[in-house]
């Protein structure tokens, strides 16, 4: 007994209990985070397969039976008694629960939302017509139901089975014309339209510098005089295009015989699931995928896809990243090399250690109160007059959501570029010294380049945490809504003033802002998964660069 006492003594002793330990956390952590991506996987990319239509009759207990046609989204058991409580005829009789299926019929014009709940129990003769056709629309959602014809300009130009590859044919026809009508806006519209502004703010800074004289009037009229010219040719060939495509027409019937009529300009893509292919159902999903990341938003960003949230993430967090760097770097620098290490320095040093503590909406406030309103403020005050009184600066925008999410991380990075510092040993500095090089180029040459793993490190840590910032955002820039793109081919080309969106906050105001909430639970799972994505490539990019730079100056560590 005694010689196992001694054993178990000797194995606490040598610290084995606590290597287990911590190994036994680190992999459970591990398991809940892959189990947590896995489920965030299962439920956002799931919402992109082209799930079978589901036909049944639904008969329930004193009312006449209707057909049910839908999507089944989701089915769970409740209590009987939870059902009768909720007003439903459910008899007394019978197991202690029933199945409540949740459906996701469309038509949201004919029934007034697109997800109905029905009981399993009294849905009978299920059936998965090869024929059923869903149409997704631009706006209402998606309509299920059965093809009658399709008309051009209200004539009848197929039924039946011809029905379904002119319907093809021409939605492949307005898609292009559809694609066609977006550059026009977006680009030469959009061109048109930021040449008249500045062409008014040109003639607004001449008049209060008072040089408007007629000549200087004469030159902006020609100017403006050219640029409506184009945009009459142009407004002329988007009515064309706007009338080619709203010619033609499909006509579907619903599932309670209701026959509507909808204009083939609404609609994105036709397709019927239950006729497809274990192929062609993969071909769809990838080509919902790329859609959901390269498309912009519509129906209330539920539908769509997010790729100007995740421009506005990447390009928001690299201009952080690129503002961050150099000074949490020189302030490092400063503390460690330069700063007589005395009481103010470690007052400094706790102050900044605080900070990271800080709730990140006080740095929102921060940002809104002093980069907004008084840095903003101030530059349209003296540099862009001719604005007021609508604001250029002086208004949440890219810039200032950068700048206040580099003040946000900007101790992280101090407190590693630090740390990096300390490491390296006295002798490789005296060494550079004793060779005759000064300290500024000894830090520039020497100190710094043996350092920079530890600052891309800090870099790495600031990356993950502003890349999921959401509050502060909120206050300094990021709106619901901003499918233009701040960096475009209009003069400056990069505005750092426009609004822009997130995919943090499209995630919030999906998830808790939407009208529709059963459409959008799948899409904030889908939303959560890609920031994850895009936080990790941004960090293995990170990693990347720092260990080629830990491998370049590994020699001088020895």
């Amino acid at each position: 007994m005694s010689v196992k006492q001694n054993n178990l003594k000797s194995w606490y002793k040598s610290g084995a209990p606590g290597v287990w330990m911590s190994g036994g956390a680190v992999a459970i952590a591990i398991i809940m985070t892959l189990g947590l991506l896995a489920v965030i996987a299962t439920r956002g990319l799931g919402h992109f397969w082209p799930a079978d239509i589901l036909e049944a009759d639904y008969q329930v207990p004193g009312q006449e039976a209707r057909v049910m046609l839908g999507e089944v989204v989701q089915v769970e058991e409740v209590p009987r008694a939870r059902l009768a409580a909720a007003g439903l005829p459910v008899a007394e009789e019978g197991g202690e629960f029933m199945t409540r299926e949740l459906l996701k019929v469309g038509n949201r014009e004919l029934f007034g939302a697109d997800f109905t709940w029905v009981v399993g129990e009294w849905l009978s003769n299920p059936r998965k017509p090869a024929g059923i056709t869903v149409l997704e629309r631009r706006e209402w959602g998606n309509f299920y139901g059965n093809l009658i014809n399709v008309k051009e300009g209200g004539q009848v130009v197929a039924e039946g089975d011809a029905a379904w590859s002119e319907l093809q044919q021409r939605l492949d026809r307005v898609d292009a014309l559809h694609a066609q009508l977006v550059r026009l806006e977006k680009k030469d519209i959009g061109r048109i339209n930021h040449g008249l502004e500045r062409i008014r703010l040109e003639g607004r800074k001449l008049q209060l510098q008072g040089k408007l004289d007629a000549d200087a009037q004469a030159a902006l009229d020609a100017r403006r005089d050219a640029l409506n010219a184009d945009y009459k040719v142009l407004e002329e060939q988007m009515v064309a295009l706007v009338q080619q495509i709203n010619r033609d027409s499909v006509t579907l019937s619903a599932s309670d015989g209701r026959q509507t009529e909808i204009a083939l300009g609404k609609v994105v893509r036709a397709f019927r699931p239950n006729a497809m292919s274990t192929l062609d159902k993969f071909g769809f999903y990838a080509m919902k995928l790329w859609e959901f990341v390269s498309d912009e938003p519509r129906e209330a960003n539920t539908e769509g896809g997010i790729f100007p949230a995740i421009f506005g993430t990447v390009l928001m967090v690299m201009l952080m990243a690129v503002i961050v760097t150099p000074f949490g770097v020189i302030a490092a620098v400063y503390l460690r090399e330069y700063a007589h290490q005395g009481a103010l320095t470690r007052v400094i040093r706790i102050a900044v250690n605080n900070l990271a503590g800080v709730p990140s909406i006080v740095y929102g406030v921060f940002g809104l109160g002093f980069f907004v309103y008084v840095l903003g403020g101030n530059i349209d005050r003296l540099f862009f007059p001719e604005s007021a009184p609508a604001p250029t600066f002086g208004t949440p925008g890219l810039m200032w959501a950068s700048l206040t999410l580099a003040i946000l991380t900007l101790p992280v990075v101090i407190v590693a570029t630090e740390e990096g510092l300390a490491r390296i040993p006295r002798a490789v500095r005296e060494g550079s010294l004793a060779l005759g090089a000064t300290k500024a180029e000894t830090l520039w040459k020497v100190v710094i380049p043996m350092a920079s793993p530890a600052m891309m490190t800090g870099l790495i840590l600031a990356v993950a945490r502003a890349a999921g910032e959401v509050a502060p955002l909120m206050l300094v820039g990021v709106v619901k809504l901003a499918p233009s793109l701040p960096l475009n081919g209009n003069y400056p080309y990069l505005h750092l003033d426009q609004k822009i969106m997130h995919l943090g906050f499209h995630i919030y105001d999906v998830g808790f802002q939407s009208p529709n909430v059963e459409a959008a639970r799948p899409l904030v799972y889908a939303t959560a998964l890609l920031l994850v994505i895009v936080i990790a490539l941004l960090n293995l990019t990170a990693v990347y660069i720092r260990n080629h730079l830990r491998e370049k100056y590994k020699a001088l560590d020895h």
